[in-house]
């Protein structure tokens, strides 16, 4: 069967499309960034599209040729400067299904949650909502399914979170502790997409998936942190004021292109528990959560991420505002700065010149480590002018290097710090 796979480089999209490349499947995937999925599945033909942009229905209709079937693991939590949900998850989703009426597509198959709950009037869910609204009306045949918190061999967002949450050092803080949670298997939801593409389950079916046990957040967490292999630890309630705070930070992180967990649809959602709606109607039996842990024990790895996944925007944070600091108080006290360099020999003007491009270039890359789409540019900027940095004062002055507090010394955590937010920065 040909395939068409919305979001293939995903948590959900990633492990669907090796599952059916596995079954000999032949897959079109497409996405954002695909540059690592494609190397990891280079069987698939991988294709670079923003589905944002995918408004109408001739955009969709060279996609679609000689597919039988699309399945769509793509969404958006909330707007930010790398997300528009709208158009992500309904605009584009009802051009598709027009679109796929045209060009007889056999079956859809539609990865949604629940869309009702405490969070039902945001536009994470509202437009869920209405897609699914749309595709059962479209006349096309569909599957649609409901997972629950989904727990995989790895961790995206919401499961990337409790992970972080589990390997916290003396206790675990938590926001509604007691909040009910269901989990479903990533494997389940890679078996129900298999069911649905070669009939067993039937067209027309709306299914929730979910393991038969229902979890607070504060026992998921504990089960998490007994798979790290890290001692039992109490739990340490965190106000809704402190939450609310953390949680308007990273929506206003969202805006410079950062998808935190922490933003205020999700903090909404898990706020009224994380559950399926009735009876999971099932074909096969769902993987309960100690059986999905189990098989799949944690290594080193697995702590290294989840005690790093907090820490990480701590550093790049770190890293930004001491390099914006750097600048501004270079320029703040200006004759002073430019004086050290006219004493080691440059010429006044050359040193004037020589500190208002150094300031703004900290400044600069300052800035840039703070937005997601240049971070990566920025820490590798950092690296090179804190290295230039050290060989120009090497030259001008080698006798800071002897004393072992000065500033060449402590430029060499710097680049290391760096160094180690390069190696975290990667989501997927």
């Amino acid at each position: 069967m040909r395939v068409l796979i919305l979001g293939g480089n995903g948590l959900i999209g990633s492990a669907v499309t090796l599952a059916l490349t596995r079954r000999g499947h032949d897959l079109m995937a497409i996405g954002r960034d695909i540059a690592a999925a494609s190397r990891r599945m280079p069987d698939v033909d991988w294709r670079k599209i923003d589905i944002a942009r995918l408004t109408d229905v001739e955009a969709w209709l060279p996609l679609l040729k000689e597919m039988d079937a699309v399945v769509n693991c793509a969404g958006a939590l909330q707007d930010g400067v790398r997300d528009d949900v709208r158009a992500v998850q309904e605009t584009a989703m009802l051009a598709l299904y027009h679109a796929s009426v045209t060009s007889g597509i056999k079956l859809m198959v539609q990865i949604s949650a629940r869309t009702d709950g405490i969070a039902a009037a945001t536009e994470f869910l509202a437009t869920k909502r209405v897609a699914d609204e749309a595709l059962t009306r479209s006349g096309l045949p569909f599957v649609i399914l409901r997972p629950a918190l989904v727990i995989g061999r790895n961790g995206y967002g919401g499961s990337s979170l409790l992970r972080a949450l589990a390997a916290f050092p003396l206790v675990t803080p938590l926001v509604n502790a007691n909040a009910p949670i269901e989990v479903t298997a990533l494997d389940d939801v890679t078996l129900a997409v298999i069911q649905a593409l070669e009939s067993r389950i039937p067209a027309g079916s709306d299914l929730h998936l979910a393991a038969p046990q229902t979890f607070t957040l504060a026992e998921i967490v504990a089960r998490h942190r007994a798979w790290l292999g890290l001692p039992a630890a109490s739990v340490l309630a965190v106000p809704m004021s402190a939450a609310s705070a953390v949680s308007r930070l990273a929506d206003w992180l969202g805006w410079l292109g950062w998808r935190s967990p922490l933003r205020s649809t999700a903090m909404l959602a898990a706020s009224g528990g994380v559950t399926s709606a009735g009876d999971v109607n099932l074909p096969f039996t769902p993987s309960i959560l100690d059986e999905t842990l189990h098989a799949q024990p944690a290594g080193a790895q697995d702590l290294w991420f989840a005690r790093l996944y907090l820490l990480k925007p701590l550093i790049i944070g770190t890293l930004s505002l001491f390099w914006v600091v750097s600048g501004v108080v270079s320029l703040a006290f200006f004759k002073t700065s430019s004086a050290h360099l006219t004493e080691a020999g440059l010429p006044s003007a050359g040193a004037l010149m020589l500190t208002l491009a150094t300031s703004l270039a900290d400044i600069g890359l300052g800035l840039a480590a703070a937005m997601r789409r240049t971070v990566r540019p920025a820490l590798l900027g950092m690296i090179g002018l804190s290295l230039c940095y050290l060989a120009t004062a090497s030259i001008l002055e080698p006798t800071l290097w002897l004393d072992p507090l000065g500033v060449l010394v402590k430029v060499i955590p710097q680049i290391m710090l760096a160094f180690v937010a390069l190696a975290i920065l990667e989501e997927r």
